[in-house]
């Protein structure tokens, strides 16, 4: 389109999008245009205000020794906040998605809200003497009261359009129409598609895709009507969805620029879906390697890596000792539904491509593989035993691994180790995927926990994708995020 036929089409088409956004209610204001980070941080801090305001509440209503007794000693909050954010992890309440579904969202913090409570005041020494029933259930209440609701408001009220960042996509082929499939979908958690990025639209060089439409938002026309259509559609982001960006025009690259002069922020396809769900697109990387690896390791990142090294160390050895209390149980149960050894070995990729053997409780029957090689292994398979199914689920038969922890073949964090002979086949089928070996292999992973058990080449692409999210982003608060995770796959027998 030309200027003036983008006038006409905004002014009289009823699809417009300006119209369509006074259909439904856009806010026109930019301060409530949350982005993603915002969200998160806006639920933090109003569920970490809350719940040291029901403990004030509960203390100020009910304290003998007077109202100065609610701010006596600080270290009560500093505690419940640690408290809290360790359940707000263990239930999943900082998931946009399912924040933004009303019963999801007042499911999970009711659980987080109800575990956080009641470890609190049975937490001693550290906490305020609640001893008396009606304080204790006061606490108890307030805290399960005014979080749900809270999280009900947010679901009804800051899912709307008003509340959602403008996105204009620059580039309508292959990368833009899977960052509009990706962005219209979602993940998908109880029937919500809610995600925090709102499509006003496409632009591209390519007059074949002109006048049509990706997922009901329209691709206006060339770069010429960039900066033209970021000032009328009142754009708050700038999407470049072209997976070769060192091929893009000096004219493009000129309006890109005139849009951060307008205070515009200029983003990438592969930036937001990593923002929106923790995952790097392979396919739209191109040859880029410093968007995908950190080409300088700093001071800080080296200092905890050796950190990482040592608790892996420290860790390793109350794993072990879980092991053998568990053992007697599981040499019992093997006796009786699958005779055979305990342990096995098999040999895996790990760290700079080194191979080494995992070693592992057995799950499956003897000699699974005798007749059929290495293949990949199935949901519901029927190789695995009926104890090797429990341990699978609570994730106990990885417990060995921590003999490979401690000989430094692996970590407890980190990309998990796969067989030779599937790297070979995945490594020529995926982009990227020996990057994974830049890392030591860990007992569980930002994968794991967010993805089920990978038994096709889809399933291995979509696990590399968070595999290198990790790689890429991995730090203290994100191992701590994984430990919580897997600690409630775990409990709740999840695992595959």
């Amino acid at each position: 389109m030309i200027p003036s036929e983008l006038d006409a089409y905004l002014n009289d088409t009823a699809q417009g999008y300006q119209t369509r956004a006074r259909a439904i209610g856009r806010i026109p204001l930019p301060s409530l245009r949350l982005r993603v980070s915002e969200r998160r941080l806006l639920l933090v801090l109003v569920d970490l205000l809350l719940i040291n305001g029901s403990l004030a509440l509960a203390l100020w209503l009910r304290s003998d020794i007077g109202r100065a007794y609610v701010w006596a000693l600080p270290r009560w909050y500093v505690v419940l906040s640690l408290i809290w954010l360790g359940c707000a992890i263990f239930f999943d309440v900082y998931n946009l998605s399912s924040a933004a579904h009303p019963p999801t969202a007042v499911r999970r913090i009711l659980g987080a809200s109800l575990a956080a409570t009641l470890i609190y005041t049975l937490t001693p020494i550290l906490t305020p003497p609640l001893g008396a029933r009606s304080q204790t259930f006061l606490f108890v209440s307030i805290g399960c009261a005014v979080l749900p609701i809270w999280r009900l408001l947010y679901a009804l009220l800051f899912v709307q359009p008003g509340f959602s960042q403008q996105a204009l996509v620059v580039g309508a082929g292959q990368a833009g129409r899977e960052l509009a499939t990706a962005l219209s979908q979602g993940e998908r958690i109880a029937d919500s598609t809610h995600i925090s990025y709102e499509l006003a639209g496409y632009i591209d060089a390519n007059p074949a895709h002109w006048e049509t439409t990706i997922c009901d938002a329209p691709v206006f026309g060339g770069h010429n009507l960039l900066l033209p259509l970021v000032k009328r559609l009142a754009v708050d982001e700038v999407v470049l969805a072209i997976t070769h960006r060192h091929n893009i025009s000096e004219d493009l690259l000129d309006a890109l620029v005139q849009c951060t002069e307008q205070g515009v922020r200029v983003t990438t396809m592969s930036l937001v879906y990593e923002r929106l769900f923790g995952r790097v697109p392979v396919d739209h990387l191109g040859n880029d390697l410093p968007r995908l690896l950190n080409m300088e390791e700093s001071v800080v990142e080296r200092v905890y890596a050796g950190i990482r090294r040592l608790a892996d160390i420290v860790l390793a050895i109350p794993v072990l000792l879980v092991l053998g209390a568990v053992m007697p149980v599981i040499l019992a149960a093997n006796a009786l539904t699958s005779p055979g050894a305990a342990f096995y070995r098999q040999r895996r990729v790990g760290r700079g491509g080194r191979l080494f053997d995992i070693i592992k409780l057995r799950t499956m029957i003897p000699d699974a593989e005798k007749a059929s090689g290495p293949v990949w292994a199935e949901l519901n398979d029927p190789r695995i035993t009926p104890i090797g199914r429990w341990l699978r689920r609570t994730r106990l038969d990885e417990l060995p691994q921590a003999i490979n922890v401690l000989r430094g073949e692996m970590s407890f964090i980190g990309p998990r180790p796969e067989r030779p002979e599937f790297v070979e086949e995945l490594a020529k089928e995926l982009p990227f995927y020996r990057t994974r070996h830049a890392i030591r292999p860990g007992l569980t992973g930002w994968a794991q926990v967010q993805y089920r058990y990978a038994n096709s080449v889809d399933d291995a692409r979509i696990k590399l994708e968070y595999d290198l999210y990790y790689i890429k982003h991995y730090g203290p608060l994100l191992d701590l995020q994984i430990l919580v995770k897997t600690l409630a796959v775990m409990l709740r027998c999840r695992g595959a």
